[in-house]
């Protein structure tokens, strides 16, 4: 008796240690991290025969694929390791941007990849509800069409975010009220569309961070910083250990108010030459002499200016004065958080395309022991990155605990 009772508590023993792992397996795989069993098991710390049936389960729920057949690479001996990935017909979540120039709506899958996109370049009006309303109603088509079940709904807003509450409290592009309560539309406009699952909200540099460090140039990165540019504006986001860090209350990070040039243009935060209004694409057109115009956002006028027009020399004297600008506030930034990467998005990955020896030197002229200056300094690679990085978000539930969101 004493033996079977036993055996059935190391059995109980064995599946609740395989269920806790159902959450790190997944994430593991959801990243790339773990394209083998073999890496699965060395990444969990678990016998061969748990994260097998780990990746069974996985598989069961319909999250990943198992090929347990996989060919072998040439002139490799031994039997090679099932082969993971996340399962193309699986489960989406609802990813919602909102910026200065329109909205975006998607349906993305694990692994980060968009699997349908609904654009809406319109101009935002002052309402957050209508904006929220039609974005949502955008997504909601997308889901109607594709079938695919949806576990939940990521916003990204080009605005801080307070925590708890949920509010936008400096949507300074987008004629919003300050303290508008996103979160709470955001959730009221998905329920009223009967959209499933749990819905955020979050500043959209922060998202693209989180992106960029699960699915693109920040993969790897034990403190990465992350600074990009909207269609207005500059923003700033840290990822240190897998998580965002958002201060106390969801605050940190607002780098576009480091002041860079002391006597330069008059920034909405009251003070004077922040990166906000003196690296952003507007402060390039209006350093290279060009009248924006309304037909495209203002940062795809600075995208298509720096490629077709690098050889102007208004173009390269305002290239070349944001990239000093850039420069030391990076520098500052290096110095105070010590990143092992830098990535840069939205126009700034442009301006370091376009000289990355002058960006890399102006940093490493500020650093501090000489240190900061070897700091790896990399484009984004991902293409919408703040609108995977919602999806990120909503994924967030079925990462910790699959068996749980599913059921």
């Amino acid at each position: 008796m004493n033996g079977r009772a036993d055996k059935a508590t190391t059995t109980r023993t064995r599946l609740e240690r395989g269920r806790s792992a159902l959450g790190p397996a997944l994430e593991l795989v959801h990243t790339g991290r773990a394209p083998t069993r073999a890496v699965l098991t060395s990444e969990l710390g678990v016998t061969r025969a748990t994260a097998g049936a780990v990746a069974a389960e996985l598989e069961a729920l319909g999250l990943i694929r198992v090929d347990s057949r996989p060919g072998a690479a040439a002139g490799s001996q031994g039997r090679p390791s099932h082969r993971l990935s996340v399962d193309d017909t699986g489960p989406v979540v609802l990813a919602a941007q909102v910026h200065a120039d329109g909205f975006r709506a998607a349906l993305v899958a694990l692994g980060g990849r968009t699997v349908a996109t609904a654009p809406g370049c319109v101009t935002v009006s002052s309402d957050p509800a209508q904006v929220l309303g039609a974005v949502v109603a955008e997504g909601a088509k997308l889901l109607r069409d594709s079938g695919r079940r949806c576990v939940g709904a990521g916003l990204a807003v080009p605005s801080a975010v307070a925590e708890p509450e949920g509010t936008a409290l400096n949507p300074l592009h987008l004629a919003w009220p300050a303290g508008a309560p996103v979160r709470d539309l955001f959730i009221e406009q998905v329920r009223a569309a009967g959209i499933e699952g749990p819905a955020f909200t979050g500043n959209d540099v922060n998202l693209a961070a989180l992106a960029e460090h699960r699915h693109g140039a920040g993969r790897g990165a034990a403190q990465l910083l992350c600074v990009a540019t909207g269609h207005r504006g500059v923003g700033g986001a840290l990822v240190v250990d897998g998580r965002l860090h958002t201060g106390s209350s969801g605050l940190a990070l607002e780098v576009g108010h480091l002041t860079v040039n002391p006597e330069g243009r008059p920034c909405h935060c009251g003070s004077r030459g922040c990166l906000d209004v003196e690296t952003d694409p507007l402060a390039f057109l209006d350093a290279a002499g060009r009248d924006p115009g309304p037909e495209v956002s203002l940062l795809q006028q600075s995208r298509d200016l720096l490629r077709t027009e690098y050889g102007d020399r208004s173009v390269r004297a305002a290239a070349e004065q944001l990239i000093d600008r850039l420069g030391q506030g990076l520098a500052g930034l290096v110095n105070i958080l010590n990143p092992d990467r830098v990535i840069l998005g939205g126009l700034h990955r442009e301006l370091l395309d376009a000289d990355p020896a002058r960006l890399r030197a102006v940093v490493a002229d500020r650093s501090l022991w000489g240190r900061s200056g070897s700091v790896p300094i990399l484009a984004c690679t991902l293409d919408h990155n703040s609108l995977v990085g919602a999806a990120e978000l909503a994924w967030q539930p079925l990462l910790d605990d699959p068996l749980a969101a599913l059921t």
